[in-house]
């Protein structure tokens, strides 16, 4: 037997279909009369811009006129390009120059058609370093302290405190059959 939700959620179904339908009717017709519809008139341009792009008895159109001094300039540029060597190096700017340092560890066996990374920057952490750090930190935090972390990978010291204590690993817990049942139970 049939709830009011049924009943309701039924109508609703049905209403959607003859939407669907009213929706559909005759889509080529309207298609094709809003094709065939003339294009609309682009937006009138500001007068200023008119005046320069229309030409008028006084100035011919600023944009079509000629301007043989400007021609003259164009025509005195030379521009000689020269195709760079391969082996030549470009001057980098301090901006620009990024110290690195060598990879400490990486992902053992297949990267997954990922890179392999052999220089990081400094301040940058691998996913793969950052897991050896805290795991390290986690085991021995009295060899592995925030500040020789900071010191083996080149970070800052606060960003290493932040690393240390917001970055969390993945946690196996193997659980008891009894705790288990108590879980399932509750």
């Amino acid at each position: 037997m049939k709830t009011e939700e049924d009943k309701t959620l039924s109508l609703l179904n049905m209403g959607g279909r003859v939407v669907r339908m009213l929706r559909n009717f005759n889509l080529e017709n309207r298609v094709q009369r809003e094709i065939s519809k003339e294009k609309p008139r682009p937006a009138p341009r500001h007068a200023v811009t008119q005046a320069a792009f229309t030409p008028q008895e006084g100035n011919g159109g600023v944009v079509h006129q000629k301007n043989d001094p400007l021609l003259s300039n164009l025509k005195s540029v030379y521009v000689e390009s020269t195709d760079t060597q391969a082996g030549t190096t470009k001057s980098v700017t301090k901006e620009e120059e990024t110290k690195y340092r060598a990879a400490k560890f990486f992902l053992p066996g297949d990267s997954r058609g990922l890179e392999i990374l052999t220089e990081v920057p400094q301040g940058k952490l691998t996913i793969t370093e950052a897991l050896k750090a805290v795991g390290s930190h986690q085991t021995e935090p009295e060899t592995w302290t925030s500040q020789r972390i900071a010191q083996e990978y080149s970070l800052d010291l606060k960003e290493t405190n932040s690393l240390l204590e917001f970055f969390i690993p993945f946690q196996v817990q193997i659980l008891s059959p009894e705790t288990v049942k108590q879980l399932k139970s509750s």
